[in-house]
């Protein structure tokens, strides 16, 4: 995979984590700046997503610790635990209190 096409995928999967914690109607601020999104949950504490382009792979920072997510087989899969991305977020989310949200 190119530059471009790992930029591509990274901000539609940034995308699709706001819209489902939107649509969800949680109370999970969202702060998003160049490539690392913020979810900051009620009881402030926070889980950080962010593109890491030098090694084409998105990176989870939560309490439970930090996570490499590499593409694999068309998907997001993080290199310590094989789930994917969205079963890596609802986990953590639900760790640090946030319950409820899928990202599949």
């Amino acid at each position: 995979m190119n530059d471009r096409e790992f930029n591509d995928l990274v901000d539609g999967v940034l995308s699709s984590i706001e819209d489902v914690i939107d649509d969800a109607e949680c109370d999970i601020d969202i702060e998003s700046s160049a490539g690392v999104l913020t979810l900051t949950l009620v009881n402030g504490s926070k889980v950080i997503i962010n593109r890491q382009a030098a090694t084409h792979e998105i990176w989870v920072a939560a309490r439970s610790g930090g996570y490499h997510c590499a593409w694999r087989d068309s998907q997001w899969c993080c290199t310590a635990t094989n789930e994917t991305l969205g079963t890596l977020l609802a986990r953590v989310l639900a760790e640090q209190g946030a319950t409820g949200l899928s990202f599949a």
